[in-house]
């Protein structure tokens, strides 16, 4: 149950981070491995037969809390709270 709750917030991440390319390029650019952050959000939605865990925990141990930093200081700049 967690690791499909924690791979559900991936997932949401990185569609959301996708969306951000769409609609405000310039901005995404400002994340760093913006296209890996989605084509892992493609391996856990598409390919979630093949889905290493000990990736998933590397993750969120290694690079969301600079994610979250990063996207939170993005927010603040255009009003938003996180």
């Amino acid at each position: 149950m967690l690791r499909s709750a924690v791979e559900r917030q991936f997932e949401i991440i990185g569609e959301a981070l996708n969306q951000l390319a769409k609609i405000a390029p310039s901005m995404s650019q400002r994340v760093p491995d913006v296209r890996q952050i989605i084509a892992f959000r493609n391996v856990l939605i598409h390919g979630y037969a093949v889905i290493d865990h000990r990736t998933v925990w590397r993750s969120i141990q290694d690079e969301l809390p600079a994610l979250r930093d990063l996207l939170a200081r993005l927010l603040s700049e255009l009003g938003e709270t996180p």
